[in-house]
């Protein structure tokens, strides 16, 4: 890792530092998007060794600065949730860009790291549906059973509609991952749909 890559990283992590959420994961607290930004970077390795270094960057930025935008500052139901998402991946771009500028990464390195943050291209652009498959399994391996029990059979919905999201390769990778017996019959409810 050259050290212009290494600075960038790390300026990253300090960001996502600064999260007030904690996550707690196997006894050890954090930060939360300090901790799930180091395992979807972790998750895209694994899913692309040679990943382009645009994923790699995007891969630690992803949900940059996630807790600076509330969800209760936009109006309940769907079109409320999809604006909300909406100003949040332009604010995760939006920073992004600031630290990729500070690090002097130029600017086709820097747009391309916002089109895969904005998931611009999902199912055609490699790397974004690697991004989507990574941001699925993050999900699924650390959240998703603390997550189902509140949600009821609304999970099957929750469920396939972000499976949808991925490719044959995410799910082959989602089947792999420990799950409750609930947590395992609620996935191929979903599979299924």
């Amino acid at each position: 890792m050259n050290d212009r890559l290494h600075q960038t990283l790390l300026r990253f992590d300090q960001y996502n530092g600064t999260d007030p959420n904690l996550f707690t994961w196997q006894g050890e607290t954090c930060p939360q998007e300090l901790f799930l930004a180091q395992k979807l970077h972790e998750w895209v390795l694994k899913l692309a060794p040679d990943a382009s270094l645009p994923l790699v960057l995007a891969s630690r930025c992803q949900h940059i600065g996630r807790w600076e935008i509330s969800r209760k500052s936009y109006p309940d139901g769907r079109v409320g949730y999809l604006t909300w998402r909406k100003a949040l991946a332009r604010h995760h771009a939006s920073v992004a860009e600031g630290i990729l500028r500070e690090t002097g990464y130029e600017d086709d390195v820097i747009d391309r790291v916002k089109t895969i943050v904005m998931k611009q291209g999902i199912k055609q652009d490699a790397d974004v549906q690697t991004m989507e498959n990574a941001l699925c399994l993050v999900f699924l391996q650390y959240q998703y059973e603390a997550f189902h029990p509140a949600h009821g059979e609304k999970i099957v919905e929750i469920l396939r509609k972000s499976l949808q999201k991925m490719d044959a390769a995410g799910h082959k990778w989602a089947l792999t991952l420990p799950y409750s017996a609930a947590g395992t019959a609620y996935l191929e409810q979903a599979l299924a749909a």
